[in-house]
């Protein structure tokens, strides 16, 4: 399925939905997103600076300084 088929079957299914608590949260999601596609174009990263996003990501995780799917999606969900 393509991505014009994908967003219409997900227009139609939200203008079935009758809870206000789904649509809030779906609402939420929509402003987060809109939030970090701006801050996406705001300029690529080097390779460099690529490179100790990677190394320091990497070092978090080896220390335990991460969140887990669970927390994230209690977060925005």
């Amino acid at each position: 399925m393509n991505l014009e088929a994908r967003k219409i079957e997900f227009v139609q299914e939200f203008l079935k939905l009758q809870s206000e608590e789904a649509i809030s949260r779906l609402e939420k999601i929509l402003r987060n997103e809109k939030k970090m596609s701006e801050k996406r174009l705001v300029e690529p990263m080097t390779q460099d600076e690529l490179n100790k996003r990677i190394d320091q990501s990497e070092s978090d995780f080896k220390n335990n300084r991460f969140k887990s799917s669970e927390e994230l999606l209690a977060k925005y969900l």
